[in-house]
């Protein structure tokens, strides 16, 4: 498809801003039929299903944050000159055409698909069934945007097709795709993974971990757990594992304070063995919960001798996405903070801050795992590839 002119990207953008703000009502409306179909089985999907004014609101603010960055496109990164007078400059470039496939999320509708429009690529959107509804709504004010700015609809198409109809779809594409970003759980993203025949990104798991540092600010920790662990439990930024010095001073006391305060969160506290005399706690009997990601009112809680100890434990474990450290010792959090093999790493903050908006991005994508082509949150200036540009006046070689 011939490329669209920034202008044109941006006033699209910012027509379906103002096409989400008319059809607030409607969006979520649509929603609730989709929340009413849901079964409830999985309470981290249903949260990830739901649409309300906050949501719209972020919906709106994502579109209008990306009309008004830079063009992402077209960038030189590089310029050379040879000596024979060849000039050689790199550019980004877009992809092509990017689907992305995702799970009960209607803003990734919006949010992912503006990212991957503004990055001047064709969107193929393939949700999740139990949002079916919320995402035609949204792909239809898609549509309108793209008319009223005199643009083909086909630069965003929803696929609506089933387990198997996807399957084939990705083994043998009906159409040219250059990258698969896949969005959702672990099951899903190994699906991607097993008959995609072009590039995926992986928006791989969190399973994040918090380290309690012998010298760390326990009134400081108490409040990131307390936050990284439920403030949002569908979120991949969320915390589910924390290892604490023994060495701390009061390490008894905080540890029963810690639990204590995350009960009251209706969050169940499972404990390795060196804590199971703290009451209302269940002890660890398998020790493959320490992989487990939960998306859920969940937590595991150990022991651990050394900040050695603590990285070997959390790079065996973690999924790549987001570890922390507590300690008012900076040295020991720069140790820390190099050694540990995921995407960001943290002294004395939430986890929840693994997020492309907050990283001052205006968005994202998704939050990469993968170490190529970019790790962790993949803003709009992320999903591009480079060209290379070579004038001459007949130079041979």
């Amino acid at each position: 498809m011939k490329p669209l002119s920034i202008e044109t990207r941006n006033a699209v953008l910012q027509t379906m801003a103002k096409l989400v703000e008319q059809e607030r009502n409607q969006i979520i409306l649509t929603n609730q039929e989709d929340l009413a179909d849901y079964d409830g089985s999985d309470l981290a999907m249903e949260e990830r299903l739901k649409v309300d004014d906050k949501k719209v609101d972020e919906m709106i603010l994502s579109l209008n944050q990306l009309a008004s960055q830079e063009d992402p496109v077209g960038v030189e990164r590089f310029h050379f000159t040879h000596d024979n007078g060849i000039k050689v400059i790199n550019k980004t470039a877009a992809f092509g055409t990017i689907l992305i496939i995702y799970e009960s999320r209607p803003d990734v509708t919006i949010e992912a698909g503006g990212i991957a429009f503004k990055s001047g690529n064709k969107i193929l959107l393939k949700g999740g069934k139990e949002a079916l509804k919320s995402n035609l709504k949204i792909v239809s004010l898609w549509h309108q945007a793209l008319e009223a700015n005199k643009v083909s609809k086909d630069w965003v198409e929803y696929l609506n097709y089933n387990r198997a109809e996807t399957q084939a779809f990705l083994e043998k594409p009906t159409q040219k795709v250059d990258l698969i970003v896949p969005r959702g759980g672990e099951k899903l993203i190994e699906f991607v993974k097993a008959h995609a025949t072009c590039p995926v990104i992986v928006s791989g798991r969190g399973n994040n971990f918090v380290y309690v540092h012998k010298d760390a600010d326990t009134d400081l920790a108490l409040k990131v757990i307390l936050n990284a662990k439920t403030s949002k439990i569908s979120a991949c930024n969320a915390v589910d594992k924390v290892l604490i010095d023994p060495k701390l001073p009061n390490f008894e006391g905080f540890t029963a304070i810690l639990i204590e305060t995350l009960k009251e969160s209706n969050v169940e506290v499972i404990v390795d063995k060196s804590l199971e005399n703290f009451e209302d706690t269940e002890t660890l009997q398998n020790e493959d919960i320490w992989y487990e990601e939960f998306l859920d009112y969940k937590i595991v809680i150990g022991t651990i001798d050394s900040e050695e100890n603590a990285i070997d434990t959390i790079n065996k474990y973690c999924g790549g996405h987001s570890a922390v450290i507590i300690t008012r010792d900076d040295r020991a959090a720069k140790e820390f903070m190099e050694a540990i093999d995921a995407a960001a790493v943290y002294q004395n903050a939430s986890s929840r801050f693994t997020d492309g908006g907050q990283f001052g991005l205006g968005g994202e994508l998704a939050i990469s795992t993968d170490k190529l082509h970019q790790r962790g949150p993949i803003g709009l200036q992320h999903l591009v590839t480079n060209k290379w540009y070579v004038y001459g006046e007949g130079q041979i070689r």
